[in-house]
């Protein structure tokens, strides 16, 4: 298992619109890489957000969920969300975040996979074992084998066959990895937990030739859990066989996508914790979380207190700006509770004045038809940029309000 050792250093954090404070320098070792130096701030931005070690580590897995994930808002939120639920299990204010270090791109790959029928194993089998003995490397028949059914997605005897794909969809997108380390009285910093979050499809996009059209299946989210089940005990057992991850603790999260053309992300479903040392998954803690697009006839059905209200700050904007074109509503709601609500508003501008004029002009409005028991954030956007931000936390008095130069 990797480790850190941490010495107090006097530095002078300067972050604009805080006050200076120190930082903590951590210098990792590991036993195959000369060690490294790195920084923890002493202070977080928000109680809410954890403290990150400096210079920041990216993923092992690195870029594997742009390429998986065809839904760039489910791509942001699995990775928000996750760490939100991480939360409950790894309080912000003892741990320190760090992106997934163990799965790294190749394994994530070889498990996102399609398992192999037999004829193709012995097929893909034989192919390597020709490789190793043409460039006269050991051969373990065994282990190859065992290499290339590591695939978690069903199967499929012939991808060219409608009805093959209709009965064994890929159900599996991406395998998300994230960390959680602690401090130690003795200056070292030990990982402690890891979270990991099942990307699972809600639509499955398939083509059957090269070129040809694409077909759509959908999952319901019953048949997508059953699968979400097993594929999460083989990738427990498969955590628990490498090493520094035999013992500790894991909490694992499954993440349903919406379809590839969604304006909003899909949600978290599930969660399960997994004690140090242990592989059974327990019982599935069940997630009432979504997001909502305003306007919308889902929208209107499920929260038309909501849906007017987004109405009906998007006909006020059309009384003050003749090149309105309409307002895009996102609510986040959690057990039908609304947490956030983020509204875009995009406008052609012909000038900063009428970009201060018309963002004072929403700033009166987010007060006067708005109440403050959720967060809210108007994004003013031209064709171009973000050109302002209007936001207001849950409980607040009076909106922040930033124009980009």
């Amino acid at each position: 298992m990797k480790k850190w050792s941490i010495c107090l250093l006097g530095t002078l954090l300067l972050i604009t619109g805080c006050a200076p404070d120190t930082e903590e320098e951590v210098v990792q070792n590991d036993e195959e890489t000369e060690q490294e130096t790195s920084i923890v701030p002493s202070y977080q931005l928000s109680e809410e957000n954890y403290k990150m070690i400096l210079p920041y580590e990216p993923s092992q897995a690195r870029g594997v969920i742009v390429n998986q994930v065809a839904n760039r808002m489910d791509i942001d939120e699995m990775e928000e969300g996750l760490r939100r639920h991480s939360k409950e299990v790894y309080d912000p204010s003892n741990y320190f975040f760090q992106e997934g270090q163990y799965l790294d791109e190749d394994t994530v790959y070889d498990w996102l996979g399609r398992k192999l029928t037999k004829s193709q194993l012995e097929e893909a089998a034989q192919k390597e074992i020709n490789r190793l003995e043409d460039a006269e490397m050991t051969v373990n028949e065994e282990q190859i084998r065992k290499n290339l059914q590591l695939g978690l997605n069903p199967a499929i005897p012939n991808d060219e066959n409608k009805e093959d794909h209709q009965e064994n969809p890929r159900y599996l997108s991406h395998i998300l990895e994230q960390n959680f380390l602690t401090k130690n009285e003795d200056n070292t910093v030990n990982l402690e937990g890891i979270s990991i979050g099942l990307g699972m499809k809600s639509v499955y996009r398939y083509q059957t030739e090269t070129g040809g059209p694409y077909y759509y299946q959908d999952i319901s989210e019953n048949e997508m859990m059953e699968q979400a089940t097993a594929i999460a005990e083989k990738v427990v057992q498969r955590i628990r066989n490498m090493e520094g991850l035999e013992n500790v603790p894991i909490m694992l999260a499954v993440y349903r996508e919406q379809e590839q053309t969604s304006p909003i992300p899909g949600n978290y479903v599930a969660k399960t914790n997994i004690a140090g040392g242990k592989t059974s998954l327990g019982d599935w803690q069940n997630i009432d979380e979504q997001y909502v697009l305003f306007p919308s006839d889902a929208g209107k059905e499920n929260f038309f207190e909501d849906h007017e209200l987004v109405t009906s700050f998007g006909n006020e904007i059309a009384k003050y700006f003749p090149n309105y074109v309409g307002v895009v509503g996102e609510g986040f709601y959690i057990n039908d509770e609304l947490r956030k609500l983020t509204i875009e508003i995009p406008i052609e501008f012909y000038g900063k004045g009428e970009v201060i004029g018309f963002t004072q002009y929403a700033y009166g409005l987010v007060q006067d038809m708005f109440d403050n028991y959720y967060d809210l954030e108007l994004k003013i956007t031209s064709s171009e940029k973000v050109e302002s931000t209007v936001y207001r936390e849950a409980g607040a008095d009076t909106p922040t309000v930033h124009i980009f130069h």
